[in-house]
């Protein structure tokens, strides 16, 4: 038996199978594959597109330059109120914070009102004394009305009966006077006795005394009434004096009026529906009269003001429709009215003005103010913010 090992087969080449024969075929025999020149095709046209692009905006932006005015420092505006104190005082009390919205007569601010509290009350109190006093005089204006006139109607019935009386005694004096001139007569005749005639004599006496206490009770029932009437004129005095309430009072009232505006004024208020855009004191603070305390405006009312170009200022006629961008908003495009065009260029508002004495000259373009109307959206438009106007120019 032969333990020799066979030798092995030799492996087949690799020529002998197709795969092997592909693989061993030279690179120039391999299919073409336009990669890179379809890349190069993608790139010349996207090249062309963004000519294309640029080209239409370049046009689109010539064409604005020529048709529309476009005015980019323009910014939101609106009536900013500074609420100020009329009054000195210690603040004790601070009702709102900056951003509130507020209604109107809201509280904001409370100055200390202890003193004029006090000084109305004061007042107060003067004016009830008036009216006290004034019930006191038209009462005794009352009273003495009625004594006086009962006092007046008594003397006026005294005087009546003093004249009857009189007139009675005047008859009998008369009376007697007649009798004792007969008895004169008779008596040196011996008509009459002696005795008779000393009778006549006395009555005529007596009668005559009669008639003169009959004028003298005349007299004194007339200066009675004249007293009666004298103490009427009282009644003018208390008349003149409750006239004199009237001023008093009237100067009474008004130092009360100006106590309670007075206290009013150390409650700040809000004016009108809007928000508190700063408050300038806190609690303790001590204020003086015409020191600003907050400042706040009214939402809704708001508009846009600019400074347009006096080269442009022609396009902006009152009337006329803008177009309005925020900055804030971006995306978003507003409508607004011009209101008003300002009548003289900012420049003319210059705290420092620019007379040019030396006749050195650089001619700068004018800026003239613009108003323009715009609606409220949401409360977003707020003072301050900065908006581009863009009006057309019609050609």
């Amino acid at each position: 038996m032969d333990d020799r090992i066979p030798p092995l087969a030799e492996p087949a080449t690799p020529a002998a199978t197709p795969v092997a024969a592909a693989t061993a075929a030279p690179a120039a025999e391999r299919p073409f594959r336009p990669r890179a020149s379809v890349l190069r095709r993608w790139r010349l046209a996207a090249g062309a597109l963004a000519v294309a692009g640029l080209a239409v905006v370049g046009g689109l932006w010539v064409y604005q330059q020529f048709t529309h005015v476009v005015v980019n420092d323009a910014r939101i505006a609106a009536d900013m109120v500074v609420l100020s104190s009329r009054v000195p005082g210690w603040v004790t009390g601070i009702e709102v914070i900056e951003g509130d919205a507020v209604h109107q007569g809201s509280v904001l601010i409370q100055i200390d009102d202890r003193e004029s509290r006090l000084l109305v009350d004061e007042l107060d109190a003067q004016l009830a004394g008036i009216a006290s006093r004034r019930e006191e005089m038209e009462a005794r204006i009352t009273l003495t009305e009625r004594q006086t006139q009962s006092q007046i109607d008594a003397r006026q019935a005294a005087i009546r009966a003093a004249e009857a009386a009189l007139a009675a005694a005047e008859s009998q004096r008369d009376l007697a006077r007649t009798e004792n001139a007969r008895a004169e007569d008779l008596a040196p005749g011996g008509a009459i006795t002696l005795t008779r005639l000393d009778q006549t004599r006395a009555d005529l006496e007596t009668a005559r005394q009669a008639a003169l206490s009959a004028q003298a009770q005349l007299e004194n029932a007339r200066a009675a009434l004249a007293e009666a009437e004298a103490a009427r004129g009282e009644m003018t005095v208390l008349d003149r004096q409750l006239a004199e309430l009237g001023p008093e009072e009237q100067r009474l009232q008004a130092q009360r009026a100006q106590a309670v505006l007075n206290l009013e004024d150390r409650t700040i208020a809000m004016p009108f529906d809007g928000v508190v855009d700063q408050v300038f004191v806190d609690t303790g603070e001590y204020v003086t009269a015409g020191q600003r305390l907050a400042m706040v405006h009214d939402p809704d009312r708001v508009r846009v003001e600019a400074n347009v170009r006096e080269t442009d200022i022609r396009f902006f006629r009152p009337g006329q429709t803008v177009h309005i961008t925020v900055d804030a908003l971006p995306g978003r495009t507003f409508e607004g009215t011009v209101e008003r065009v300002g009548q003289a260029a900012t420049s003319e508002f210059a705290l420092l003005p620019n007379p040019n004495p030396s006749g050195n000259f650089t001619k700068i373009t004018q800026r003239l103010p613009v108003r323009i109307a715009i609606a409220q959206d949401q409360g977003l438009l707020r003072p301050g913010m900065m908006v581009e106007v863009e009006v057309s120019t019609g050609g």
